[in-house]
């Protein structure tokens, strides 16, 4: 009877134990189990210039969504971004793509717009600006084409 005590609370322990590193590796992923309140709307970029699937949406340095889906069709990249349903997005707002540091992670940067038009789920960014090429820069000043 002893030895089936220890052993269930042994057991009991585990079980508590593996919930707890589950509960802890979601948060620490900022992976979204339920789904939350959030909406989608595409952005289109001749050049998405590196941006990934889960890279961060940043308005005014806060990150507030993520990068749900990347596409190619007619050659430009059409990315899908996931917004909190809390965040309005102007109609003319701008995307740009941008670099944390000189060789940091990339992320999409939104720049407020000041249109009273608010993006619905589903509608287009229509202004954005695509990842700044650094090797192209270089070779352009190098040869002297700045």
């Amino acid at each position: 009877m002893k030895k089936f005590n220890i052993e269930m609370g042994v057991g009991l322990f585990m079980v508590i134990g593996i919930l707890c590193l589950a509960y802890i590796s979601i948060r620490m992923g900022k992976l979204e189990i339920m789904g939350g309140n959030t909406y989608d709307i595409k952005a289109v970029f001749s050049n998405s210039g590196g941006i990934k699937t889960g890279s961060s949406v940043v308005i005014a340095g806060v990150d507030v969504g993520r990068v749900k889906e990347i596409s190619l069709s007619e050659y430009q990249a059409n990315i899908v971004l996931t917004i909190p349903v809390e965040i309005k997005i102007q109609e003319d707002a701008i995307a740009s793509v941008k670099t944390k540091g000189l060789i940091g992670e990339k992320y999409i940067d939104i720049t407020p717009g000041g249109s009273e038009e608010i993006l619905k789920p589903g509608d287009r960014l229509r202004e954005t600006q695509p990842a700044i090429d650094m090797e192209q820069l270089i070779s352009n000043f190098v040869f002297g084409k700045i």
